[in-house]
């Protein structure tokens, strides 16, 4: 198929409306397109390469004569939906976790484990945002020395807990949903608590990890997961064990050749990747490359991404682009 027609559930929210430029932005070939949202949203106008669109309420006929859906509108709504889209025969590329770990949907980073695509059963699943960034420095080096042991703290903008935390870093205030004020604060809480301690944040970076690249069970992943006083961007601190050594130099070589990655890393000169500076940008970027003493054949690294573009919509969008190319949309 060539140009398939597409329908953007959650079009009028923060990942819906990055979707939207980086569909723009891609120029991505189509046969036509909707946007669809809930109740409240439908009958409002977008304005989408050169054009006004009525936003549409979702129900299961929004998606009659649809190939290809694209959506970010919370779990609760893919799976009220997913049944209806698989069943008119459209593929779903679905940004929440609804789908994430079920045995039979392939977890994607375009890039990574593209060949995963070829056993979707209509449902393609999108990795949480902290994974996403994370994948695209991770495979190669992987690739090159096997990963033993990984401990990750992330450091988490406040665009990934949607419109409301925005409001609230910007006007000072804290939402129903948020015990401690974002302003001049950091929140060591991303999602809520499990009975190990670890919230369900941190635990998707664990899980979702060794799914993507097919990590044995025996590999330790530890993850701290932090919410800080920033608009947008990701940020991480990674600390990892591999089978086998690695200098920092090899590991420089290595990622400046991977696909989506961009290396900064001239500390002598202060140049390291911050999120203001990566913000709106496409590549993952990576610095402070350096060997771990604490390790075994250990590195540490600083990893930097605008977490609505590679960490949602960006790779979202990479993934369309992929089932096209390879035919697996159905006509």
């Amino acid at each position: 198929m060539s140009k398939p027609n597409i329908a953007v559930l959650g079009s009028t929210g923060v990942v819906g409306q990055e979707i939207l430029k980086i569909l723009e932005e891609k120029d991505f070939r189509f046969n036509s397109i909707k946007f669809l949202a809930s109740a409240r949203s439908a009958g409002n106008e977008i304005g989408f390469k050169g054009k006004k669109y009525i936003v549409e309420e979702t129900k299961p006929e929004a998606f009659d004569g649809v190939n290809l859906v694209l959506a970010s509108a919370g779990g609760a709504t893919s799976k009220a939906f997913a049944p209806e889209i698989v069943k008119r025969g459209a593929v779903l590329v679905d940004n929440s976790s609804a789908f994430r770990m079920e045995r039979d949907v392939p977890l994607v980073i375009a890039g990574v484990n593209d060949e995963d695509l070829k056993w979707h059963k209509g449902i393609v699943a999108n990795p949480n945002c902290s994974t996403s960034q994370l994948m695209l420095p991770l495979k190669p080096l992987h690739d090159y020395a096997g990963i033993k042991r990984m401990v990750v703290s992330t450091y988490q903008s406040v665009s990934g807990a949607g419109k409301e935390a925005i409001d609230d870093l910007e006007h000072g205030t804290r939402n129903k949903f948020v015990k401690y004020p974002i302003n001049f604060n950091l929140i060591p809480h991303i999602d809520s608590f499990l009975e190990n301690g670890y919230t369900k944040e941190e635990m998707k970076v664990v899980n979702e990890t060794k799914k993507i690249l097919h990590l044995p069970e025996d590999v330790k992943i530890s993850c701290t997961a932090v919410r800080v006083p920033v608009y947008t961007s990701h940020s991480e601190a990674v600390n990892i064990g591999f089978e086998r050594p690695v200098t920092p130099e090899k590991a420089r070589e290595i990622l400046s050749s991977a696909y989506g990655v961009e290396v900064v890393d001239n500390p002598e000169s202060s140049e390291y990747p911050t999120p203001v500076e990566v913000a709106g940008k496409d590549p993952v970027y990576v610095g402070r490359i350096r060997k771990d003493p604490a390790l075994e054949n250990g590195l540490a690294l600083w990893v930097v991404a605008d977490n609505l573009r590679i960490g949602a919509a960006l790779n979202t969008v990479r993934i369309a682009e992929k089932l096209v190319e390879t035919g697996l949309i159905k006509s």
